[in-house]
Order: C-alpha cells, then structure tokens, then sequence
C-alpha cells in the first residue's frame, strides 16, 4: 500500500478536508476578512501545538525520518513567527483561547503522539499534505488572501511534504484511520470560521 492509495481510498473525506468552502472563499475573495482573521488566530495555536507534537516525534524517530522531522521543526519556529508579524500587521490577538475545533485538533495530535511512530509519521505527513493540498485548491487566492495563498503553496513546503512521504512510506503500517481522522479535524478546522 502506498500513501496515494489511502487518499483513492478515502477521496470524499479527503475531498472534504481540502476543498472546503473556506478555501473556495479564500480563492474567490467571498470569505470575510472576520472569519478568515479568526482562524488565523487558531491556526497559530495549532502551529504551536504542531511544533510540540512534532518535537516530541524527532525524539523517538527511526533515524531516516529524523532530518525531515528536524527541518520542518525549524520551519514551524520560522511560521510561528511570521503568524506574529502579520498578527501585529493586522491587529490580531494570538492570545486568544484555542476553539473548540482547535482542542479537538490538540486532541488527535495527542494521539499520535502516543501512537506507535509509523502510524505519527503518516499522521503529520497526513496533516501536512492536507494543507498543501488546501492550499493548493485555494490557488491563487483572491487578493486579500495572496500572500497567504503564496506561502502555503511555496515549493520549499511542497518538498517538505514529500519528504515526508517518503519517510512515512519507509514502515507504513495501517494508516487508514489515521488519514480519516486527520481529514475530519482538517474540515471541522476549516469549519469553525
């Protein structure tokens, strides 16, 4: 079984998850400046959320996945900052208490976590393709929303999620719960603006 597979088996979630219609307003500029502030706000807690999962994955990693898992920690410090450069742009407070659809998130991240490491790899490449691939749909974005568009769809994070394919393919073990969860989080997170 390969990871592609699991996104043929699983297309209308994974359809869900990536082509939402906050990314359909993000792409045709229908979504208001309001709700996609708000998820801004929580997409930075879950960044942060995210960046302590994936530490503590590096930690207990096979030793082929560990250059990608450090990587992408250095690449959420980078995001975690550039969320505070444009809160202060906009006026954002990122102190604001996490949702409930980012609690549910913090959840599922803290199952992998204790999952066994084939089954957190897949789930972080699952979560991190799901963006790319949101993203993506989102192309080129309406111009409220292009630079974000822009950001997410860099090529740097395309080669990211690739790379961890590759680590995750390395011993995948069942993973098709694992993806449907991760698709479910994704479309309830896209939800909650």
């Amino acid at each position: 079984m390969q990871l592609d597979d699991l996104l043929r088996r699983h297309a209308a979630a994974w359809a869900d998850a990536t082509e939402h219609p906050f990314l359909t307003g993000v792409r045709d500029g229908t979504l208001a400046p309001a709700a996609f502030a708000e998820w801004l706000v929580q997409d930075h807690h879950f960044v942060a959320d995210l960046l302590a999962f994936q530490a503590r994955l590096l930690a207990r990693a096979p030793r082929h996945a560990q250059a990608v898992l450090a990587a992408g920690l250095v690449a959420l410090v980078d995001e975690l900052s550039w969320f505070e450069d444009r809160a202060g742009q906009h006026g954002l407070d990122l102190t604001a208490a996490p949702g409930p659809a980012t609690l549910a998130y913090r959840e599922l991240l803290d199952r992998l976590d204790a999952a066994p490491v084939p089954q957190a790899l897949v789930g972080l490449w699952a979560i991190e393709r799901a963006y790319l691939d949101a993203w993506t749909f989102a192309a080129p974005g309406a111009p409220a929303f292009r630079e974000y568009v822009e950001h997410w769809t860099a090529p740097g994070f395309a080669d990211y999620v690739a790379g961890l394919a590759a680590a995750a393919s390395r011993d995948l073990g069942p993973a098709d719960e694992v993806l449907t969860a991760v698709a479910a989080a994704e479309t309830a997170f896209w939800g909650m603006a």
